[in-house]
């Protein structure tokens, strides 16, 4: 079987998406309205033009503050945001969250729809013919999923066959102390031409070394997250990831997006920031030249994930 070409992400004017995107989590939560407006700046300034936020984010604040900010160039931009974390898959919620994404984006489409997360309950023929639907009635250009499995996927794949609607972009987590995506997930979105919108890549501010130092954020402050990052042997590989960026004259942020960005799959990482100071070194990644050997120096740091198969003598060699 031959691999799916990947859907070319554009904006509505044709302009091709950036390498990254900027997450709009933060934007009126931990980032007032002028620390947003600042980011988002500094992201136009270096040419990112793909914009992430969700339904669930800040209470609506995230949305209504991205639209504001989008106004006077929405053309240029890919706008994305996600609906169905609460109130489940079914055709009726997406339809519901989605009119409610649009009313505070004032957006007529937006053009990255996901489904927030996978709904146990919901037949997913539902909701891959509600984004059928949706994309024929030009509410959304890019069907998209979001904390799936590559199974999941792949049944939604299937799922969408009768009304011809296929997944366009999937947003798993991955970073170089969270890297089950490359067992299944990134080789899945390879072959399907799925985009790889990976969130996290400084696995939950891990990766920037401030915890090592006493600072405070995510991990501190959310219990979730931090159970998600308590392994100590993440905290090892972020106090290694320092090291090695010491010795290169850069932060260990920009190494660790810079890493993300270079699998293979080609992913397009979504960074984020609660204000411009810690956005820079993400933002820095994107002209950091990642060179074979470095990438397998940061890879080296972090334990690689067991194959998908048990049948390990006949596994390619990955140093080769």
């Amino acid at each position: 079987m031959t691999q799916s070409p990947r859907t070319p992400l554009t904006s509505p004017d044709g302009t091709p998406a950036s390498r990254f995107a900027f997450g709009c989590m933060q934007f009126g939560g931990r980032a007032t309205e002028a620390q947003s407006a600042e980011m988002y700046a500094a992201c136009r300034a270096v040419g990112i033009t793909h914009f992430d936020t969700a339904w669930v984010y800040t209470g609506g604040n995230s949305e209504q503050i991205l639209g504001r900010l989008i106004k006077q160039e929405r053309n240029q931009l890919l706008i994305a945001t996600k609906a169905g974390y609460e109130g489940g898959a079914g055709a009726a919620n997406l339809r519901t969250q989605l009119d409610e994404s649009r009313l505070r984006l004032d957006l007529d489409m937006v053009d990255v729809f996901y489904l927030h997360r996978f709904d146990p309950h919901t037949d997913l023929r539902e909701t891959m013919d509600c984004f059928a639907a949706l994309k024929a009635a030009g509410l959304i250009r890019y069907a998209a999923l979001s904390n799936f499995a590559a199974w999941q996927v792949m049944k939604a794949q299937m799922a969408g066959l009768a009304s011809g609607i296929s997944v366009d972009l999937l947003q798993p987590m991955y970073s170089l102390v969270k890297r089950q995506a490359e067992v299944e997930i990134l080789p899945m979105c390879a072959d399907q031409g799925i985009t790889a919108v990976p969130y996290s890549p400084l696995g939950g501010g891990l990766l920037t070394g401030k915890y090592a130092i006493g600072g405070t954020g995510r991990i501190t402050e959310d219990a979730g997250y931090g159970i998600r990052y308590s392994p100590a042997a993440m905290h090892q590989t972020a106090a290694a990831l320092t090291e090695l960026a010491a010795q290169r004259g850069t932060h260990p942020a920009t190494l660790a997006v810079a890493w993300a960005a270079a699998h293979p799959s080609a992913p397009v990482p979504i960074i984020s920031a609660r204000n411009p100071e810690q956005l820079q070194p993400s933002l820095a990644a994107l002209d950091f030249p990642m060179d074979a050997d470095l990438y397998r120096a940061i890879e080296a740091l972090s334990p690689r994930p067991a194959p998908a198969t048990d049948r390990l003598e006949e596994q390619q060699d990955h140093k080769d």
